[in-house]
């Protein structure tokens, strides 16, 4: 009698399980934070000579170079860490939020209208997203932001992120912490707007010349890191009178009865065109360095989760 044996089973490739909801968006999330938290953090010494630069020009007058040799001779190489703490639990919040949530609007986006015109409007698309990503990102990096700048601005004012939290908040009330929160929108909104214009744009003509599925993912974070730092550029010569303004207005609180706006005016007619662009020189080096950091480390962190989105005009 013959014995039958069954067929030997055909090997099928498994496919990856395409992410979605809260599973896609919390990697995309903590994507954002990582980026934004590593790069800043990287970055205080040049942050803290911003400052520095836009606080006391007067004083800090020679330069990203020259400033770095003024606050090591005059404080110590210790003060270049000023407001590291802060600096990076800040963005860590704000980098969840504003890259999760750019990617999240800009879905929404595609969903409500459908992918054929979300892609032919695609420009509105990433301005409406990144927009509304950085105001709810900003409700959250406010109250850390006020923190480094007083740390920074007054080195005697408190020791670290937790004893100059507390401290304005016992002080001067949880109201101080948004003090700052119409320049930092001023600031921040715009910034985000180029930011993620530019290097969707950048990337767009990239891929225009360049086949994107035959690039290795080594050519893919080159091609985030350039496409960054034309990003970057772009946002920190649109936002830097912004920036010089909440430098400003979160050195020292205001007068009693001074309301935020009157601030705001007030410290822009002393300003001038010329001091609102103080410390342009430094904040191009951060800012170019930084957003081309933080797109190469994304784009990694969200290739290695799997975290990838239906995307447009690319």
């Amino acid at each position: 009698m013959a014995s039958s044996s069954a067929p030997a089973p055909v090997a099928v490739e498994a496919q990856p399980q395409k992410l979605s909801g809260l599973a896609l968006y919390s990697r995309i999330a903590f994507a954002g934070a990582v980026c934004c938290s590593v790069t800043h953090g990287a970055l205080t010494p040049v942050d803290v000579v911003k400052t520095r630069i836009q606080l006391d020009p007067v004083t800090y007058n020679k330069g990203l170079v020259g400033g770095f040799r003024q606050v090591i001779q005059n404080e110590g190489a210790g003060a270049l860490l000023t407001g590291f703490g802060p600096t990076a639990a800040g963005y860590f919040l704000q980098g969840a939020f504003k890259f999760g949530g750019y990617e999240f609007f800009k879905q929404q986006a595609i969903n409500q209208f459908g992918l054929e015109a979300a892609t032919n409007n695609r420009t509105a698309v990433y301005l409406a997203s990144s927009a509304a990503a950085e105001f709810f990102a900003d409700i959250a990096l406010c109250p850390l932001e006020a923190t480094r700048i007083r740390l920074v601005s007054e080195p005697t004012f408190a020791n670290g992120l937790l004893g100059g939290f507390t401290k304005i908040a016992k002080n001067e009330g949880i109201g101080a912490f948004y003090s700052g929160f119409g320049p930092i929108l001023f600031k921040q909104v715009p910034y985000t707007m180029a930011k993620f214009v530019v290097y969707e744009k950048v990337v767009e003509a990239v891929f225009g010349v360049v086949d994107k599925n035959t690039l290795s993912d080594g050519g893919k974070t080159v091609v985030n890191l350039g496409s960054g730092l034309i990003a970057g550029f772009a946002a920190a010569i649109i936002s830097q009178p912004a920036d010089t303004m909440l430098s400003k207005i979160n050195k020292t609180k205001g007068l009693p009865g001074e309301g935020t706006v009157s601030r705001l005016v007030k410290i822009g007619k002393e300003l001038g065109f010329r001091g609102s662009y103080s410390g342009i020189g430094a904040r191009l080096f951060m800012v170019g360095t930084l957003t081309a950091g933080q797109f190469a480390i994304f784009g990694d962190i969200k290739r290695v989760l799997g975290a990838t989105t239906l995307e447009i005009g690319k």
